[in-house]
Formats: C-alpha cells, structure tokens, sequence
C-alpha cells in the first residue's frame, strides 16, 4: 500500500476517518489513531485561513490540541459573565420557553450558552463535562463535525422541551447539548467496537438525577441525548473518503426532522407558525 499524497512512499497506517494510507510524514496523531493532513484541517487551513489568520492562532489550529471545545467553553464563561454583571435582562434575552418558539425561535440555541448567575455549580458541572466529552470527540470527529453534533443536540434538547415540558417552563444551561456529546461518543465507541459499559453507566447515573432533582430539564436531557447519539450514527454510517456529501446530507436530514417535530409542537400549543 502507498501513501495517498506520496504514491512513492510505501504507508501501513490508514487515517481514522476518511481510511486512507498515509505515511509517517502526513500522520497527525489523534485520541484513538492518526489522522490524515486533510482530516486534520492542515491542507484546507494553508489554502485558505493561512495568509489571514496571526502566527500564533495558525499554530494553535495546526495542533491536534480541541480547539472548538476551549472555544465553547470560553463562550459560556464569557456569556455567564455578562449574566453576573448585566443581570437578569440579560439571560432573560437567550432562555428559552415553548411560547418563544415561533418569534424568537434562535432562543432554542441561545440558551444553550447560558447559566443560572446565583448558581456557580452549574456552569462549572457543564464546563467540565464539555472538557471531558468535547476533547474526545473533537480529536475523533474533526472540528467541523464537533461543532455541528454540538449544536444540533442543543438544538434537540429544545424540541424535547417544546414537546415535554409544559408551554411556560423556562431553560438554559449547556447540558442538553452535553447530553448530546455522550449520545454521540456511545455510538462512536460502539461503532470502533470499544468498550462502552462504564459510560452506560454514568450516562444512566446522570439521567436518574436529572429526574429527581427538581428544577433540572430532564426533557432537554433526554432530547439532546437522542439527537446526539443520531447525528453520531450517520457519522459512523459515513466515514468513507467519498461520503461528504452523503454525511450531509443525512445530518441535514435529522435537522429536517427536529424542525418538522417543532412545527408539530408549536402547532399542538396553538402558537401559530
């Protein structure tokens, strides 16, 4: 086998996404594997982001270091901030309730970045699951999928509210979205046929609390948790080098399907699209 950059270079190892033979030379060491300097964002980055972008940000980018997880957790530290010093205006502009769906409907991500101001606990349980889960799946997915199975879960956790939760209940907080993160590295441990008991485990433990303590949105949980581990399914069904655009198209697909199931709950509640 040869490398697929250097057809003269013999290559043992494949990428761990796209499976691909690489060699030594376009190895970029990943959590389970190498990745290939396309899947590692190196050869789109020197075509594109590299003659714009600082020196010091064109390292960071060129590292295998989970960037889009920091990012993400430098957002809601920042955004809990403006909380504490804005006050209670200014949360009330991102929370989400079923009765925003149809004005405001950006509320159903905007929450997601949002923490309760009297309850430090919160956003630094959040934080720290994001930096366990995001780390790991950045390394294995890419940032760009990352930053999609992220958002989008966020955005199921919603729709679980819409359709669970009664019309007047307000939520905010990353969990959902986090919900999604561990929904996702399941599927993705189950699909590299590792083993997958122990986050079982903390995946149920986590869910038993989330309906027994009262004032957490198990529906956000759950809706994220499915929504997650969906979009982490059409991943694992889509790693091939020529399946780009069958992988967006079925992410797509499952967007399509949250916003058909929001339409079913704005319409169930009477609020009119």
């Amino acid at each position: 086998m040869f490398c697929y950059r250097h057809p003269d270079r013999s290559a043992y190892v494949r990428c761990q996404r796209c499976e691909r033979y690489i060699c030594p030379e376009c190895q970029t060491e990943a959590a389970v594997g190498f990745l290939c300097p396309d899947d590692a964002g190196i050869s789109r980055f020197k075509q594109v982001a590299a003659p714009l972008t600082p020196a010091p940000v064109q390292r960071l980018l060129r590292s295998n270091r989970p960037v889009a997880t920091y990012a993400l957790i430098a957002v809601c530290v920042l955004v809990w901030g403006l909380q504490l010093l804005l006050g209670d205006q200014f949360t009330y502009l991102g929370i989400y309730t079923p009765f925003t769906t149809t004005i405001e409907p950006w509320r159903m991500i905007t929450s997601a970045f949002l923490h309760s101001p009297s309850s430090p606990v919160h956003i630094l349980f959040n934080m720290y699951m994001l930096w366990v889960f995001g780390r790991e799946l950045e390394q294995l997915l890419g940032r760009g999928k990352f930053l999609a199975l992220y958002l989008i879960s966020a955005f199921g956790g919603s729709v679980s509210v819409l359709l669970l939760a009664s019309p007047g209940t307000y939520v905010y907080g990353a969990s959902g979205a986090i919900y999604g993160l561990m929904g996702a590295y399941f599927v993705v441990l189950r699909s590299l046929g590792a083993n997958s008991r122990s986050l079982v485990g903390t995946i149920a433990i986590n869910l038993i609390f989330s309906f027994m303590i009262q004032g957490i949105s198990w529906q956000a949980h759950v809706g994220g948790l499915i929504t997650g581990a969906a979009v982490a399914w059409v991943y694992s069904r889509t790693r091939g080098q020529t399946d780009g655009r069958k992988r967006v198209t079925q992410v797509a697909m499952v967007v399509g399907a949250l916003i058909v199931i929001t339409a079913v709950g704005v319409a169930r509640l009477g609020l009119g699209l």
